[in-house]
């Protein structure tokens, strides 16, 4: 499974934070509510159910709520003024919000703790929660924001100070005004030492797990992550920038077959061996879609054999496969010529076969069985094997891509799977007669369904291909994978048409995997409205069948910007170590950092 489309599962988090109005009035509410618990439960003696939640309520409100708000406003400028990205106001009063309930927290345990042992801890309980909160802010201020660690650092002491400046200021000229210079000071100390504390620790943390990016990549692991949340967030693509510096130019291939009449061309089938991904807009992600875009007659793009390592870079990238398929079309041969769709099968491997003119078309599938992306190493054996074998010019090879789970593994060489294709080609009959061709196209956006059901910008598209009076339906879904089993259900329910044979496709577009699954297979959700679709899809595509010639072609596409074998391997490599090396690193770090502020806060001696 894909590192960077499980990290897709982390968008829902940053599309789902509550409206600026919510946190604003949560804080309101929240520090209310601690300032009256702080009054209820204090060593000072009690003036009172009534008066202790009036007035603690008041207190709490105007130390705790008061200041966060205005620091959530701060923050936000701040940040934003100094050039930093994605955290918007509504962003900003949240994490007021939560810094400031964390700090709750803490100041309610030092009551408790206080009533308990009958000594007055309170104040340094705040001072504790003000340096938790300050090394929180500032640790997603400079992990999310693409500013200096520096800014950061500054920017996170607005919460706190403000806090302690108001209670000091509450406290002591309202209330005791005897040792406000004395108090003022140790307070501070206090606080700025436990700060500088703890802040180094996060420091030199991030130092270390930002190392292993720097060296093997090239990239920030901070900006790749701001610039991430920036895409998910916004839509930005500047993420696709950062990808440069870990690109490497491939040449690859695409294939396809073309569908003309006497007007033109009808309808075009391409499979190229390029990943539509890595997720969101970003790169390839909507290739499908932007591919099909760039030709004014009914195309389907199906997913050839590639996986992430063939993730294009940027969006830009694909008008290098729309030349490619071009400059392949004006060589292509028509004639009238084309067999029947007939399967095979060998052990889990299932394909089937369609000639076309001199070329064949094979869609592979492991259904009922689950897997994910065919390599391309692996799809060129099958290329070669079946261009030998068959004695064909061009060879399709489609992953049909339609049946997974969260345990589906890519299909690589040395895999068991490998040599069951290679021997499910070998038993393909070479030998079919050819006859007319009628063809009948539909695409439908499927405008009721959407990313969230596992639907991409183009829907589904169907091409019958009717062959001798036989009818083979080429379902294609813009989705990513397909829920197992699902496959089967849509053929079931299709079964009553007038079609003979039928497969379902998906394109693989990594779109539909900025919500809350890392993977979005299409099919977990609204099935019987899926199903619909299709069967409307088919029928439609049948009132459109026409007689039509037909070629197959195969070019190159050379100078592929793509994450490469190489370094999508390291990316994977160098997340999976970091990962590693975190678990250990972190507990020791900020629990060691966390300890000596504690001692010094707490038994320092001021």
């Amino acid at each position: 499974m894909s590192s960077m489309s499980s990290v897709a599962g982390l968008s829902k988090f940053i599309k789902t934070l509550p409206d600026t109005k919510y946190s604003i009035i949560g804080m309101m509410i929240i520090s209310f509510l601690i300032g009256s618990l702080y009054y209820a439960i204090d060593l000072t003696p009690n003036q009172g159910i009534i008066e202790d939640f009036i007035y603690g309520g008041l207190f709490g409100f105007i130390v705790l709520g008061i200041t966060s708000i205005m620091s959530g406003a701060l923050n936000q400028q701040v940040i934003s003024g100094l050039n930093g990205i994605n955290l918007k106001i509504k962003h900003s009063m949240f994490l007021s919000a939560l810094s400031m309930t964390i700090l709750g927290i803490f100041v309610l345990l030092g009551c408790i703790i206080s009533r308990l042992i009958n000594v007055d801890i309170f104040i340094n309980s705040m001072i504790f929660a003000c340096v938790l909160i300050y090394g929180f802010n500032t640790l997603v201020f400079w992990a999310t924001s693409k500013v200096r660690f520096s800014i950061a650092a500054m920017t996170g002491f607005i919460q706190p100070v403000l806090i302690i400046a108001m209670y000091i200021s509450i406290s002591f000229l309202f209330i005791d005004t005897s040792f406000l210079g004395p108090a003022i000071f140790q307070i501070s100390l206090k606080a700025f030492v436990a700060s500088i504390i703890f802040v180094i620790a996060i420091y030199a943390f991030i130092t270390v797990i930002a190392s292993p990016f720097k060296k093997n990549l090239g990239i920030g692991v901070l900006d790749l992550l701001s610039l991430f949340i920036a895409h998910m967030n916004e839509g930005s693509n500047s993420l696709e920038g950062l990808f440069e510096n870990m690109s490497e130019a491939i040449d690859t291939i695409v294939t396809f077959v073309s569908f003309k009449t006497e007007n033109g061309i009808k309808a075009l089938f391409i499979s190229p061996s390029v990943h539509p991904g890595p997720l969101g807009d970003l790169g390839g992600s909507n290739m499908p879609t932007l591919l099909a875009n760039k030709f004014d007659f009914f195309t389907m793009v199906a997913h050839g054999p590639s996986t992430h390592d063939f993730n294009p870079i940027a969006v830009s990238e694909i008008d290098k496969i729309e030349n490619s398929i071009k400059k392949g079309l004006e060589r292509i041969e028509y004639s009238e010529s084309a067999s029947k769709f007939v399967r095979y099968n060998c052990e889990k491997a299932n394909i089937g076969v369609q000639f076309f003119n001199e070329g064949m078309v094979i869609l592979s599938t492991f259904a009922p069985e689950a897997v994910d992306d065919i390599e391309f190493g692996v799809g060129l054996t099958m290329m070669a094997q079946s261009r030998n074998h068959c004695n064909v010019k061009d060879s399709v090879i489609v992953d049909c891509h339609n049946s997974f789970t969260a345990e589906s593994g890519e299909v690589l060489p040395g895999n068991s799977e490998v040599f069951q294709l290679i021997d499910v080609i070998d038993a393909i009959n070479p030998e079919q007669e050819k006859y007319d061709i009628r063809v009948g196209c539909h695409a439908d956006n499927m405008d009721d369904l959407d990313k969230n059901d596992g639907v991409g910008e183009s829907g589904i598209k169907t091409m019958i291909v009717e062959v001798d009076g036989q009818r083979t339906a080429y379902v294609l879904f813009d989705a990513n994978n397909m829920e197992k089993g699902f496959r089967q259900e849509i053929i079931d329910a299709v079964s009553d048409l007038e079609i003979d044979e039928i497969e379902v496709m998906t394109t693989d577009t990594h779109t539909v995997n900025t919500i809350s699954r890392g993977y979005n297979p299409i099919g977990i959700v609204k099935r019987a409205e899926i199903i619909e679709y299709t069967r409307a899809s088919i029928i439609e595509a049948i009132k459109d069948l026409e007689k039509v010639e037909v070629g197959t072609g195969t070019n190159k596409i050379k100078n592929l910007n793509t994450f490469g074998p190489k370094n999508s391997t390291e990316l994977i490599s160098t997340i999976s170590s970091v990962v590693a090396v975190s678990k250990i690193i972190a507990p020791v770090l900020l629990i060691t950092s966390l300890f000596i502020a504690f001692v010094w806060i707490f038994f320092g001696g001021l």
